[in-house]
């Protein structure tokens, strides 16, 4: 489920197992407070947290499951596995304990981003299925507006229009910061609704960029978000190779499923083969009308001359010549 279905799932009643994954920390740790509150509201007095780390004694996990508390009748096991990668005596034991949960025990276990082998893994499907799962995406740039306006409301406070996409702008990729400017808005302002003036006035410039967000920004054909990523992450100090990089293989991707697309094999087939996942998917549909083969061939000339920049050969500002690699695709 994802964090937000939490609180409405919690009113049903307590399941016995909790796994939280995912690569938002912040909603990963708002979902493991929320599952703690609802524990000891339940009457889970006692709480025991594992870390999993080199040496750790999986067996611990069993013996503290069946032992007794001469101070609690029901237990919380907080087992945090921060590489999501339990090993193979650690894999056994979760799924162990899964077939056979401990009566009067709760166990929450977090772990971080899982990659498609995690996620396929005998130990994770089988705490699926004896638990829920919980899993804390990535707020997406497109979502930001929508998550900000709903934890807004919850301290009964809007924003006009301009204002909301002004503080999306200044905090994105960086949710805990989100987050907390969320609540000096509350600090500063009465409910009701916020104008522009007034975030402007309050909100600092907390947004963190990811060199691999770049290509989301130009398949998206959004002139403005990238040249402000890029600025950022010049400001941030970022190797402009690897900038370079990143933005050549969107190219070179793009440009191998056009030609494909040319030749009548199936999106679905290119996309398996390039590896294009998940939303990203829905941006090269729509962005492969808008870029053709010659502007792409184009740009990947203009990648090699970036290239022997960053190397010291030729005359130019690399920055520079990475926005201009990448207007012309954008329309």
């Amino acid at each position: 489920m994802k964090p937000d279905d939490l609180p409405r799932a919690l009113t049903r009643g307590l399941a016995p197992l909790y796994v939280i994954h995912g690569d938002e920390a912040l909603l990963a740790l708002e979902a493991a407070q929320l599952i703690r509150d609802s524990a000891r509201a339940a009457g889970y007095a006692e709480r025991e947290v594992m870390t999993v780390e080199a040496g750790f004694d999986w067996s611990r996990l069993a013996m503290s499951g069946n032992s007794f508390s001469l101070f609690a009748e029901k237990k919380l096991i907080d087992l945090r596995i921060p590489t999501g990668k339990p090993g193979v005596e650690g894999a056994k034991t979760l799924e162990a304990q899964a077939r056979d949960l401990p009566p009067d025990t709760l166990i929450l276990i977090t772990l971080p981003k899982l990659d498609r082998t995690g996620l396929n893994s005998k130990w994770f499907s089988a705490l699926a299925g004896a638990g829920e799962v919980i899993e804390a995406k990535t707020i997406e740039r497109a979502q930001l507006p929508d998550w900000i306006s709903n934890r807004l409301a919850r301290q009964k406070q809007r924003m006009a229009p301009e204002a909301l996409a002004f503080l999306a702008d200044r905090v994105e990729g960086n949710l805990l910061a989100a987050h907390q400017e969320i609540q000096k808005l509350a600090l500063l302002y009465p409910e009701g609704t916020l104008a522009l003036d007034d975030v402007q006035a309050a909100i600092t410039n907390v947004a963190r960029y990811d060199v691999f967000q770049l290509g989301a920004a130009l398949l998206e054909g959004d002139r403005a978000r990238f040249a402000r990523m890029l600025d950022g992450l010049r400001a941030e100090g970022e190797a402009p190779h690897l900038v370079l990089w990143a933005l050549a293989e969107e190219l070179r991707t793009m440009y191998r499923i056009g030609k494909g697309r040319s030749e009548n094999i199936p999106l679905s087939q290119l996309f398996k083969e390039h590896r294009v996942w998940g939303e990203k998917q829905k941006l090269v549909e729509r962005a492969l009308p808008r870029i053709n083969a010659g502007k792409l061939r184009k740009a990947l000339a203009h990648a090699a001359r970036i290239d022997e920049l960053n190397k010291g050969i030729g005359e130019g500002e690399v920055w520079d010549e990475l926005l201009d690699l990448a207007l012309p695709l954008m329309g």
